[in-house]
């Protein structure tokens, strides 16, 4: 069922404005691949020129071995899910499933038992007989998943077909999704501009960001080691502390207002920013040891059974931001200590967007 997918230097321009620019990719058979960006930045254009709904102005599409130019829409096998499901309302649930089968020449009853088998995959296989308009939202949602795979896709195209449902909904239809990879194994590409959405479900995120793909990777790495401070900020990335690297024995540290934190990996003297996740910082009450940066709670935001707290380093300097469990004490106000361990640190080379206060003397480095 499943193929590779290759997006080979695609290229696609409106009049004089560009939409993708030299945009490539491979997505191995059975992998789900992200498209994660702003609205309007060209995902779901990427979605249509693979499908066929579009076309690219330079570039080609392989799947499998098949090169996709010349190749009409219907003839692709490719399903594409869109926000709005979409479904037959004169039609119900079984019919609306078995539609691809019957437009490929089936007959009603061999139509119907394949569609069945799709409706069990989806968990729906009760509401068969049901017209499409007596559904829910996360009910036509399956219905729509389940029309899509039993058209036996070679690659299964998702244009951010969650983002209508409430959070509990959205929750099951990833649950729903892992299960049908699990079983099917299809290729996926997946269009959102959901960071949380799409570090669930990917195998790997392909951030794109002005008509280029900033950065492709697999989640973990996306969100702790971001190429580029416009990757950071797509993935919810708050900490950017502007300085400087410098050796530092055998390897090297980041100096900033923050004091001295040393770094993993090699890289070159001169000025980077230090990034961090707002999840990985620990906050300590004041006097902790071993915890060097201190510094006052400005805020304290709920985010249900977390809170989200800024902090203002007693230094001086950007704001701190961390994530803590909400039962622990750190109103406004409050005075504590933090730290950054040192496998959440990452420092982004390059000339900093923020000037930033560098200390003349080096402060003990944090390890």
């Amino acid at each position: 069922m499943s193929v590779a997918l290759r997006l080979d230097h695609l290229c696609k321009s409106f009049d004089e404005h560009v939409v993708l620019d030299d945009v490539s990719i491979d997505v191995e058979a059975g992998e789900c691949v992200t498209v994660l960006g702003p609205s309007g930045v060209g995902k779901s254009t990427i979605l249509r020129i693979i499908a066929g709904l579009d076309t690219a102005t330079r570039g080609t599409i392989l799947l499998g071995d098949q090169d996709m130019s010349a190749v009409p829409a219907e003839q692709r096998g490719v399903s594409m899910m869109f926000q709005q499901p979409l479904l037959f309302p004169h039609l119900d649930v079984l019919d609306n499933v078995a539609f691809a089968a019957r437009a490929a020449g089936k007959g009603r009853r061999a139509a119907r038992d394949h569609a069945r088998d799709y409706l069990h995959v989806v968990q729906l296989g009760n509401l068969a007989h049901r017209r499409a308009g007596a559904l829910s939202g996360g009910q036509a949602q399956r219905v729509a998943l389940a029309r899509a795979l039993a058209a036996t896709p070679r690659v299964l195209l998702l244009d951010e077909p969650f983002s209508a449902l409430d959070p509990t909904l959205r929750t099951e239809m990833h649950d729903l999704l892992r299960q049908v990879r699990a079983e099917l194994r299809p290729t996926i590409v997946l269009v959102t501009h959901d960071q949380q959405e799409a570090a669930v479900l990917s195998d790997r995120i392909a951030v794109l960001l002005e008509a280029r793909f900033a950065q492709v990777a697999a989640p973990r790495e996306i969100y702790t080691q971001p190429a580029t401070l416009a990757v950071h900020r797509m993935m919810g990335g708050l900490n950017e502390i502007p300085g400087t690297l410098h050796s530092h024995g055998d390897g090297t540290v980041h100096r900033s207002v923050l004091g001295d934190h040393e770094i993993t990996g090699d890289l070159p003297p001169g000025p980077g920013t230090l990034v961090f996740r707002h999840e990985s910082v620990r906050v300590h009450s004041a006097g902790t040891t071993g915890a060097a940066i201190t510094g006052t709670v400005m805020e304290a935001r709920v985010m249900g059974a977390r809170q989200r707290l800024r902090i203002d380093p007693d230094a001086g300097g950007a704001s701190v931001w961390a994530e803590v469990d909400i039962a622990q004490p750190f109103p406004p106000g409050a005075s504590i200590n933090l730290s950054v361990p040192i496998e959440a640190r990452h420092v982004i080379a390059g000339m900093a967007r923020q000037p930033g206060r560098v200390p003349s003397a080096a402060p003990a480095t944090q390890k």
